[in-house]
């Protein structure tokens, strides 16, 4: 086998690993890249080998880093199959299609108001693109083993990041290989645990949370207190939330809060079309979460649901303080981006993060301080309260993946370590090395390795 990086070498966005083997190509992953404008930009490159060549494309889950390019990847050629779990496939209609409208509708804003410097603005792809590509889908199951070619084989094994979210491994006659994805917290509240995965003898590992450790807050009073001191002075609490996965998480503590009396009585808006879609999704696939089917129920219609733009826009018209959850979680695009514009600038609201912020990205910038950002052409005064709980994330830190590698029975030939800055990506290697004597790779973009 020969194994490519054509994404998330030394950043968390943009995941593709290319799999070689006796005349067969499978990539495995298929992201956009997100943040930085010189990460942004290989979205637009070509594609580091014709996608016709590609025989099979196998996702580890449906998050736009992970399953954004398979839009374009058809676009350009590929005709082979998608393989994914079912729970993914749902999902990647969902979030491949708005990701082609987002696309479309920033480039008609840009056109516009004149803020771009192409003439015209184009998309990467439409919503048709997108649609076209659900076409090449085919799902499996988890657990079971699936021939690619001859004695090529995968198969699919529960990840616990979000709905479908899994491990893949890949196997022939003479080695195999674990592709992580992202793994999700074995204490989660929502999601059912990782797979222990007892042996591979390559892998293929994130470090998203590589040099970090979750906060031990009491994640709920920490919640508590931040809705209730926003409230008091009359402001809303915006929180820019994946759409799949720390959506559902949210609302599922704002529940909780709720029956227990924590909260004031305040409208509650789930602005995102896409999350809202996914939020019903969670009692379709119940065997992959921990809530049972009444408490499901609860968690997902304690929110008014705002489909329309014409009812996004009503949120904004009221003057009384909400909670206001929306899509994209690093503010990178959609609707959350319309309520950061009119929220930055009021003392009395908060901006409220609850997962990753990759380098480059809104999310990032306001965390880090700046009292000035660009949204549509414009910047904006953030003056604003601007929070973060990290005990939210979906991704398990160093600690939670030293324990997840620690089933393995065998020593791997090699450890692979992807999905994550330079900083995280090497701490998360020196981590792993100090435990286990394993030998580890923080691999570079198009680096290859033979197996």
């Amino acid at each position: 086998m020969k194994l490519s990086f054509l994404g998330a070498a030394k950043t968390v966005t943009g995941s593709k690993y290319l799999l070689e083997t006796a005349g067969y190509k499978v990539l495995i992953d298929c992201g956009l890249f997100q943040g930085l404008k010189e990460l942004r930009l290989k979205n637009w490159a070509d594609f580091p080998l014709p996608p016709s060549k590609i025989d099979a494309v196998i996702l580890t889950h449906a998050h736009i880093d992970h399953s954004g390019y398979i839009p374009l990847l058809v676009k350009k050629g590929f005709k082979g199959s998608i393989y994914c779990s079912p729970a993914t496939r749902d999902l990647c209609e969902i979030l491949l299609k708005d990701s082609g409208y987002l696309q479309e509708a920033e480039a008609e804003r840009a056109n516009r108001y004149g803020y771009t410097k192409h003439s015209p603005a184009k998309p990467l792809y439409t919503k048709n693109d997108a649609e076209d590509a659900l076409k090449y889908f085919v799902t499996v199951p988890y657990d079971r083993e699936n021939v690619l070619k001859d004695d090529l084989k995968f198969s699919l094994h529960r990840a616990g990041h979000i709905l479908g979210s899994s491990f893949v491994k890949i196997k022939n006659d003479f080695t195999s290989i674990l592709f992580s994805g992202d793994i999700g917290r074995p204490n989660d509240k929502v999601m059912v645990e990782p797979a222990k995965i007892q042996n591979a003898d390559y892998i293929v590992v994130e470090s998203t949370y590589g040099d970090r450790l979750h906060e031990k807050v009491e994640i709920e009073e920490k919640l508590a207190k931040i809705i209730n001191s926003t409230v008091q002075k009359g402001g809303s609490v915006v929180i820019p939330a994946f759409a799949v996965g720390r959506t559902q998480t949210v609302l599922y503590y704002i529940n909780d809060l709720q029956v227990k009396g924590k909260l004031p009585d305040v409208p509650i808006f789930l602005d995102s079309p896409m999350a809202i879609n996914t939020t019903d999704l969670m009692c379709k696939y119940k065997n992959e979460h921990r809530l049972a089917l009444g408490l499901c129920k609860d968690v997902c219609s304690i929110a008014t649901a705002t489909k329309t733009v014409e009812e996004s826009k009503q949120i904004l018209r009221s003057r009384v303080p909400a909670i206001i959850i929306a899509a994209s979680g690093m503010a990178t695009g959609g609707r959350v981006l319309h309520h950061l514009k009119h929220f930055l600038p009021d003392r009395n609201s908060t901006i409220l993060f609850t997962g990753y912020q990759a380098a480059g990205t809104r999310g990032d910038r306001i965390i880090k301080g700046e009292k000035e950002i660009k949204i549509h052409g414009a910047w904006h005064q953030v003056r604003a309260r601007v929070e973060q709980i990290q005990g939210l994330s979906a991704h398990a830190d160093y600690l939670e993946i030293l324990d997840w590698l620690a089933n393995f029975r065998n020593t791997p030939k090699k450890v692979f370590i992807t999905h994550g800055e330079e900083k995280s990506a090497l701490s998360m290697q020196e981590k792993i090395s100090s435990k286990f004597a394993w030998n580890t790779i923080v691999p570079k973009y198009l680096q290859t390795e033979e197996l």
